[in-house]
């Protein structure tokens, strides 16, 4: 029972987390420079043109009722068009651009935790050795060096010299969809493979000092099933958590790989429309990631009482 209601609780912050959210960009909207009727109706339009078109929007109605308008059309997917070029429908670029990204995010997320754990638990068991140091020093890089630094330097050794990948994405590809990932999925995975590389070393260390370790090596426990099953699984939980934000900085910092690729994601189109003020688009993309990043955490919210028992028996 009261697993259950823990598990409420967190659905019920998610929920208010995503009411922020959504307060958030209708606001930062509202106050953004330019009129919108004004930017679609053209500024030759006449006056019964430019009314018609923000009643259309809206625009017309106290503060209070476009809000309630919005939340109600974007929980049905409905985003409004874009205010530019064909007017396309917003929902119809989320479902263009969208796959991209969650592909090159959870991809990144991917080789981050297999590097990361892999990584911090061979320098736990290697704990001040040689080993051991070059891997922190290696982490070390990996977290102060940015993507717009590390991006530019994938693309001249294995673009430019070494030929064997695409610098950017093309219409026409080329060759394998693979190949253009694979340098945008190396510069975003760095940052959080080197906290999760980190991270885990300093759980595993711990771990590793517990007394149930002990006992494990005098009762002869092989090494590869103490450090594994014995040692990991108790260390991997604040990895599991970190995972959750580590996976909303990867959507974010899409954006800025994305651009620096020219990948159809939808971090290139949220910058594209902050640049022309197209805030449908930017309504939308804000509120999906939001949204990503809020369920994300709710999973692992509810993964880690299934994985550690003494979270499970503190909530029953």
């Amino acid at each position: 029972m009261r697993l259950a209601k823990a598990l409420s609780l967190r659905l019920l912050f998610g929920l208010l987390s995503l009411i922020f959210i959504s307060i958030i960009t209708f606001f930062a909207s509202s106050l953004a420079p330019g009129d919108p009727a004004r930017l679609i109706a053209g500024e030759k339009a006449n006056e019964e043109t430019y009314q018609r078109i923000r009643q259309n929007l809206g625009l017309d109605k106290p503060w209070p009722e476009r809000y309630v308008l919005y939340v109600g059309k974007a929980v049905q997917g409905d985003f409004g068009k874009s205010y530019y070029g064909t007017r396309e429908e917003v929902k119809t670029i989320l479902a263009d651009r969208l796959p991209v990204t969650y592909k090159i995010a959870t991809s990144a997320m991917l080789l981050a935790i297999i590097i990361g754990v892999s990584l911090g638990t061979v320098a736990a068991i290697k704990e001040t050795r040689v080993v051991d140091r070059g891997i922190l020093t290696l982490s070390t890089l990996g977290v102060t060096i940015p993507n717009f630094v590390l991006a530019p330097i994938l693309v001249y050794f294995f673009a430019l010299k070494m030929d064997l990948l695409p610098v950017t994405w093309e219409a026409k590809l080329r060759a394998p969809e693979l190949f253009y990932l694979i340098l945008p999925v190396l510069t975003l995975s760095l940052r959080p493979t080197a906290l999760l590389t980190r991270l885990t070393r300093a759980s595993m260390v711990e771990t590793l000092k517990q007394e149930f370790i002990r006992t494990a090596v005098a009762k002869g426990v092989p090494p590869g099933r103490m450090y594994l099953r014995h040692g990991l699984r108790n260390a991997i939980l604040p990895v599991i958590t970190a995972v959750g934000t580590s996976y909303g900085f990867l959507l974010t910092g899409s954006f800025v790989v994305e651009t620096a690729f020219l990948l159809p994601g939808i971090g290139s189109k949220t910058i594209d429309a902050i640049r022309t003020n197209d805030i449908p688009v930017i309504q939308a993309c804000v509120l999906v990631t939001g949204t990503t990043f809020v369920l994300i955490n709710l999973l692992v919210d509810m993964i880690l009482p299934i994985l550690d028992p003494r979270i499970r028996e503190s909530q029953v």
